[in-house]
């Protein structure tokens, strides 16, 4: 079903490309001790890295053990025929008993209603006068991807709807896109790391549109500590427990770069370069109060090198808000959870999760847009006074009822009476959207 335009102008490409989000290797330095019943080798580790391989190890890790732990719907769920919110939480039911998944995405669970509303978002604002190519970062069955040029197949310019390349990778994605034999020839996967510079090879000049879809709330996260209120920030190591199995902590002052950058957009360690009265002092030796706050290095990360590779791009990132009932202490602390035998469990220690547990964080959307702009280099660029160059993005969080309702079809996942799980069960979750502009203010 390839269109042709009927004018003399160049016919566009239009590519859609799938990325891991994730290595086989730490953010660091390379992992060379053995595993064993632990992730932790002789040596202390960052707390990013001991996250990285309880979730990612290709051995020990959450989702290598768990491959499926994210599930795919034979067909789409009939909202339109069912009664109402409590037909709705049995017919889910009866799809959890029956696939023994641990969890649907949204993008499954609402398909294709939601993948399309993503499309019509970005068909709103991308420039079709050039090659129309999107990258959809993190794993997945393919849903987002073909329910994203289901869309565009049937609503773009004929122009933008035509390219050759390579077939895909991965067989269940290959299989899910290629229910329209069209999609395949426009459709890649890359089984690389999307935080790893070297792979996405020259800069690309051409604009494109980034999709990040519950990607932020696994990736790796830095752990910070203080023992008071005055007291500096620390980082925060893991490590073996001598003649035990145990795993602790160990703090250490900060020297990470990653961390330390995480910091300054922050400027948590503002109010500690400050020399603080005695007063103060006074009071947080009598009344210490320890601190702990999580960093998302890991997103910091990501956006470093996809502004680096991919300068112009458009990002569409959609994720948790706050999560509720999390048992770990600190600010933007994550959620870790293991399901057996259909009963979920949380862990209060995130050391506890060697492999068996889920680990997600909560994004906190005030700091992402900063991380976007310091990583894109206009937040740098504010600070410097001896510099007005560079070119701010325009950014605009949504939750994900009014995202929906913009763009997308809330008719779609209406039932009977009236609710609609997409609009009314979401309430935790939110859109996150960063384009570039020319504009040097």
């Amino acid at each position: 079903m390839l269109s042709r335009s009927h004018t003399k102008k160049k016919l566009l490409p239009f590519i859609f490309s799938k990325l891991k989000v994730t290595t086989n290797e730490p953010f660091t330095s390379p992992f060379q001790a053995l595993f064993s019943t632990h992730i932790v080798g002789e040596k202390p580790i960052l707390v990013r890295d001991f996250i990285h391989r309880a979730l990612y190890d290709p051995k020990h890790g959450y989702f290598s053990q768990r491959s499926g732990s994210v599930g795919v719907l034979e067909r789409s769920i009939k909202f339109n025929q069912l009664e109402g919110r409590k037909a709705y939480m049995k017919h889910l039911d009866k799809i959890y008993k029956q696939s023994g998944i641990a969890w649907f995405t949204p993008v499954e669970l609402f398909k294709p209603w939601y993948a399309q509303g993503i499309a019509e978002a970005i068909m709103r604002t991308a420039n079709l006068s050039v090659p129309l190519k999107i990258y959809e970062i993190g794993g997945g069955s393919g849903t987002c991807a073909k329910g994203i040029m289901d869309y565009i197949m049937l609503n773009a310019p004929p122009r933008v709807y035509n390219m050759e390349i390579s077939p895909a990778l991965a067989e269940i994605q290959k299989q899910t896109v290629g229910e329209v034999h069209g999609h395949l020839s426009k459709f890649k996967v890359e089984h690389r790391d999307a935080t790893d510079r070297s792979g996405w090879g020259d800069v690309e000049q051409q604009p494109c549109w980034v999709i990040m879809l519950e990607v932020l709330d696994n990736l790796p996260h830095d752990l910070i500590y203080s023992e008071n209120q005055v007291s500096p920030w620390m980082e925060v190591w893991v490590e073996k427990q001598l003649d035990r199995e145990g795993l602790s902590e160990l703090y250490k002052p900060l020297q990470d770069s990653l961390i330390k950058c995480c910091l300054e957009i922050l400027e948590l360690d503002k109010s500690n370069t400050n020399q603080s009265s005695a007063v103060s002092k006074a009071w947080s030796k009598l009344f210490p109060k320890p601190r702990r706050c999580w960093l998302p290095t890991g997103c910091m990360k990501l956006l470093e090198v996809l502004h680096a590779a991919l300068p112009k791009m458009s990002l569409i990132a959609s994720d948790f808000s706050y999560l509720p009932d999390v048992k770990i202490p600190g600010e933007r602390a994550p959620l870790v959870s293991t399901k057996k035998d259909g009963c979920s469990s949380d862990y209060s220690n995130y050391l506890d999760a060697k492999g068996e547990a889920d680990i997600f964080f909560p994004t906190d959307f005030w700091l992402l847009e900063r991380i976007d702009h310091y990583c894109s280099g206009w937040l740098k660029l504010q600070k410097d006074k001896s510099s007005t160059q560079g070119k701010r993005r325009r950014t605009i969080t949504l939750d994900t009822s009014s995202f929906m309702e913009e763009f997308g079809l809330p008719s779609k996942t209406r039932t009977k009476d009236g609710y609609n799980p997409l609009l009314d069960d979401f309430k935790n979750t939110k859109f996150y959207l960063s384009v570039p502009t020319h504009n040097i203010k």
